[in-house]
Order: C-alpha cells, then sequence, then structure tokens
C-alpha cells in the first residue's frame, strides 16, 4: 500500500478480519511495529466505554481499552509510550513516541488539536481501517472538533483523573461526546473514493481502507462548513 516505514502510522483493527495468524496479535503487532521502526506506529487504547462520570479514573498503566484485543495488548508492552488521556489515548512505538503522546492528560475534549489526534494532522500520518469501516476513523472527529460542529460535545464537563506511570494523579474536566455521528461517517467514503483520497488494500484476510491525515482534512472541511449536518442522522 506504499505506507512510508519512516512516517507515522495510526492503526484501528479487526483482528478477527485478518484470518489465520500464526503467533496470533501479538504477531500483527510485533509486523507493524517492525515494519514502522524508523517511523512512528500508533494504536488508539480507548476508554471511552468505561471512564466517565459514574466512573472517572483512568491509570496510563492499568486500564484496559474498549477497542480490541491489539490495542489492548499493545498498550502492556515494554517497548511503547502510552498516553494519559482518560477517554482517547493511544499508544506510539518507535521515533519520539514518548513525545508524541506527551501532554494528552492537559487535553479537556476527546481529540483536541494539542492532542495526539491533532498531531496526527501535523505529521501527515497514514490512518488504516483493518477489517472496519469509516464509523471507526476517531480521527474524523477530531476534524469535527476542530472545524466547531455544534452538537458534538457536552455542554459541562464532567471531571475525571488520569493517573501516570509516576504515580501522580492529574485531574482533567473533560467534556465528552453526545449522539452517535460516526455511524454516518460512511456517508464519505464512495465520494471521496472517486477523489482518490481514501484508497482500498487488504492484508491478510483484511479489506484496508486508509488515507493520509492532510488529504482528508482538506476535503472533509470545506464539506462540513457548508453543511454542519453531514454526520447527523
Amino acid at each position: 500500500m506504499g505506507i512510508d516505514p519512516k512516517g507515522t502510522t495510526l492503526a484501528h483493527f479487526s483482528y478477527k478480519s485478518l484470518g489465520d495468524v500464526e503467533g496470533k496479535a501479538e504477531t500483527v503487532i510485533d509486523a507493524f511495529v517492525e515494519y514502522m521502526r524508523d517511523g512512528l506506529m500508533v494504536f488508539a487504547t480507548h476508554t471511552w466505554a468505561t471512564v466517565n462520570a459514574d466512573q472517572p479514573i483512568f491509570s496510563r498503566e492499568h486500564s484496559a481499552c474498549c477497542t480490541g484485543i491489539i490495542p489492548e495488548l499493545a498498550r502492556k508492552r515494554a517497548d511503547g509510550f502510552r498516553s494519559a488521556h482518560p477517554t482517547h489515548s493511544v499508544v506510539a512505538f518507535g521515533k519520539d513516541a514518548q513525545d508524541f503522546v506527551a501532554g494528552d492528560e492537559k487535553c479537556t475534549t476527546p481529540c483536541a488539536r494539542t492532542s495526539a489526534w491533532g498531531r496526527l494532522l501535523d505529521r501527515d500520518a497514514t490512518i488504516l481501517l483493518v477489517g472496519v469501516g469509516m464509523n471507526r476513523d476517531t480521527y474524523i472527529h477530531g476534524i469535527e472538533e476542530w472545524v466547531e460542529v455544534p452538537n458534538r460535545l457536552d455542554e459541562k464537563p464532567h471531571l475525571l483523573s488520569s493517573t501516570l506511570f509516576e504515580g501522580n494523579t492529574v485531574q482533567v474536566p473533560s467534556r465528552g461526546h453526545i449522539g452517535f455521528p460516526a455511524e454516518q461517517f460512511p456517508r464519505i467514503e464512495e465520494p471521496l473514493k472517486e477523489r482518490g483520497i481514501i484508497k482500498v488494500g487488504q492484508i491478510g484476510d483484511a479489506k484496508v481502507l486508509y488515507h493520509t491525515t492532510q488529504a482528508l482534512y482538506e476535503a472533509l472541511v470545506p464539506m462540513l462548513k457548508e453543511n454542519p449536518g453531514l454526520f447527523d442522522q
């Protein structure tokens, strides 16, 4: 697929979609981390399903993610650096991984422009959707935040806490997502395929949708400014 091994790649996975893998999910992580050893490999280790107003404590070291077996195993590896965002953390491997995730605990929205999600745009990263659809493309939530699409975030923040590896705990007033706009993200798939922005590949048995962050941003921002309700139900 022409992925730059010296660049930045973030992948969302359905492990089962890959078919039989010798060594199972750890082999998949090994392969991606090795391929990107001279760049940066990132997995989404979200906890939005478990860290909320009712259970407000996130631990960078211990909180399990809700995004599948591959990121769950990846977050436990000694060679990775997990960000401390209480609901939308990532784990990064490779070149400047620690700097890439630094400061996420200061972000008060899921995909703030100053978070790792915003840094994906700065680095013109490639996003892979391995065996999953556009509705799993968290980066699009980020674009909606940055252009201030209305009715996407709680009006009032919930006070969450994030425990760092060092044992320090920081308080994070967090405005979470509301509604389910991601279920409508596939609306842009075919139009952006036609423009060559969203591409199709294959890994194992899995179909892969992929795009670069800057190209998607440049295409989607005018669409959202013209129609802020593009992804409304």
